[in-house]
């Protein structure tokens, strides 16, 4: 008996079938976090049949064994770097203890070595700092890239012919995606998800993950902003009297008297003791204040535009936009304290 057209078809396109290979490569000093975070996200998407649409797997530069973590934990992984030869995408999250990567931006002869094993196209992803790894291998120079908002300044200055952008998430600049700090990673691996197999395997995942498909922002709102206090200052008493005063409209002229300084002279010493303008000092005053009542209290949008001295929540919102990039009703939902969800 013969097989019909129909039945031939499909069971080659079953034989065709080969979910995307993701390989997550382990390095000494890892955070055991963020090694997990392909492994649960990509993970968790199948195919209308029920077939794992990702095939996830870990490896070492070494061969098969222990690599250290930063916990008092050491893993054991299975694979060595040959299979970074078979990947479809290579994710390198974040690591304390990679050397001359850090120090000089260079990679050692083990990690060179391993790297010279991905086939070209292949898909590259790093997590927080795992971008010294391939920045160091010269896949990011003259590309955008990110990283952990803490380290950003300093990654920029190892790595000067890298565009670094330190208030996002993550980066997609088509072959090579870098992502910030730890949980970024999530809306990193989401991300390549949704590019991947679309909008609704994404949010089948997130719902699965308990976390939302997509954040609203980017690192700007996580970074805390201490208001400034030198050991020796001029314009200190002038800070003071405007902190207790934002709700109200503030004039330069009026914190120069507290000072008993003309305007020009006041502007140039609080330039150099605080960094900022007065104005642009104020104007993140008031997004603190904004911020800690959107977290703290139950006050409606206006009222919370009132107290921090935006006068209208519209000005608010621009402000909060501008500084944090996010809306009121965004921040007070992700930050917002004693609310179960």
């Amino acid at each position: 008996m013969g097989i019909d057209r129909d039945t031939a078809t499909a069971t080659a396109a079953s034989e065709e079938f080969r979910p995307h290979r993701v390989v997550v490569l382990a390095l000494d000093g890892l955070l055991p976090f963020e090694l997990g975070i392909p492994h649960r996200i990509f993970g968790r998407p199948k195919d209308e049949r029920g077939r794992p649409l990702y095939e996830v797997v870990t490896c070492s530069v070494r061969p098969p064994g222990p690599v250290e973590t930063d916990a008092d934990f050491t893993i054991h992984v299975a694979r060595g770097p040959q299979a970074l030869a078979e990947a479809d995408t290579v994710i390198v999250p974040a690591s304390y203890e990679l050397g001359p990567v850090f120090e000089e931006g260079r990679l050692t002869g083990e990690l060179a070595a391993a790297l010279a094993l991905i086939r070209p196209g292949t898909r590259l992803a790093s997590i927080c700092t795992g971008v010294y790894v391939l920045a160091a291998a010269g896949y990011l120079d003259g590309r955008p890239a990110t990283t952990h908002w803490a380290d950003a300044e300093r990654f920029q200055r190892l790595f000067p012919k890298i565009e670094v952008d330190a208030d996002v998430l993550f980066i997609d600049d088509g072959d090579v995606l870098t992502s910030a700090g730890v949980a970024a990673g999530i809306d990193l691996c989401l991300h390549m998800v949704r590019r991947d197999f679309g909008t609704a395997v994404a949010n089948d995942v997130a719902r699965r993950t308990v976390v939302p498909p997509h954040r609203d922002g980017g690192q700007a709102q996580y970074i805390q902003r201490p208001v400034p206090d030198p050991q020796v200052a001029t314009t200190t008493a002038a800070r003071a009297w405007a902190l207790g005063r934002l709700h109200e409209p503030i004039q330069l002229r009026d914190m120069a008297a507290q000072e008993a300084m003309s305007v020009r002279t006041f502007t140039r010493r609080f330039r150099e003791e605080v960094g900022v303008s007065p104005g642009q000092w104020l104007t993140r005053q008031r997004v603190e204040r904004a911020r800690q009542l959107l977290e703290t209290s139950g006050l409606p949008i206006d009222q919370v535009a009132h107290e921090a001295g935006f006068g209208t929540a519209q000005s608010m919102r621009q402000h909060l936009q501008q500084a944090l990039g996010v809306t009121p009703t965004a921040y007070r939902q992700t930050f917002r304290t004693g609310v179960r969800t």
